[in-house]
């Protein structure tokens, strides 16, 4: 049973019942993708369960290539594919870290997996961005296509609130409460851009009807921690 609020209304006691985080994921359309206690909703890439090694889950953290890990785990992806629906997580960068979450993924014939990332990536001191001019590869942005704009993120050691917003073709990229980028997957400025990006190539890149949702193992440490998605 949930706790109880008591409110006092014209003189009344009114006793509310508060739910428990079991009743909560009950009643809510939310579904947690991690909540901090299993990983049941993610496989490695190309694999019908998780990884063994590279990712664990540390206190109510989901973290990756921590300190002491012997092997890598590679990417995870959700096993179910969605379409429109709000994302929401929370994400902590180590001094220089790379890394991204991708949604509308495809793993494609040729044995790639790609889709659209929101990038995660210490956006002063990684090395692969020294030369990153018109910062379509830092935090938030859509990577290799759009910059998110008017920004604020927290140093690595802070955990950062991110949030994907997808309705149809319109998606928009959100970070620690502020919308920093939206755009028209499938739109002659999306098609213009891809055309100059790695994936002009790639003929449906950014416009599946639905896709797998995956985590980034670039490589170096980051943590996740609640994970939700709403489908809309």
């Amino acid at each position: 049973m949930g706790h109880q609020l008591i409110i006092f209304c014209f003189g009344l006691l009114i006793h509310l019942p508060l739910l428990n985080s079991t009743e909560f994921q009950q009643d809510s359309e939310w579904t947690w993708l991690f909540d901090g206690s299993n990983t049941d909703e993610w496989v490695a890439v190309k694999k019908e369960k998780f990884p063994e090694n590279g990712w664990q889950i540390k206190g109510d953290e989901l973290v990756v290539n921590s300190k002491g890990s012997t092997a890598r785990g590679g990417d995870i992806i959700t096993r179910k594919k969605y379409s429109s629906f709000d994302l929401q997580f929370e994400f902590k960068l180590t001094e220089g870290a790379n890394g991204g979450l991708k949604y509308f993924v495809r793993i494609y014939p040729s044995g790639s997996v790609l889709g659209c990332e929101y990038q995660l990536i210490d956006d002063f001191r990684n090395k692969d961005i020294a030369n990153d001019v018109d910062g379509k590869r830092l935090t938030a942005g859509l990577y290799e296509l759009f910059e998110a704009e008017n920004k604020q993120l927290n140093p690595p050691g802070e955990w950062n609130a991110a949030r994907i917003l997808v309705k149809e073709k319109h998606v928009e990229h959100w970070l620690n409460g502020l919308k920093v980028l939206e755009y028209e997957r499938g739109s002659k400025a999306f098609m213009e851009a891809k055309a100059k990006s790695k994936f002009k190539d790639v003929a449906d890149f950014g416009t599946l009807e639905s896709g797998h949702i995956l985590l980034q193992d670039h490589g170096d440490e980051m943590a996740f921690r609640n994970i939700k998605i709403r489908e809309l």
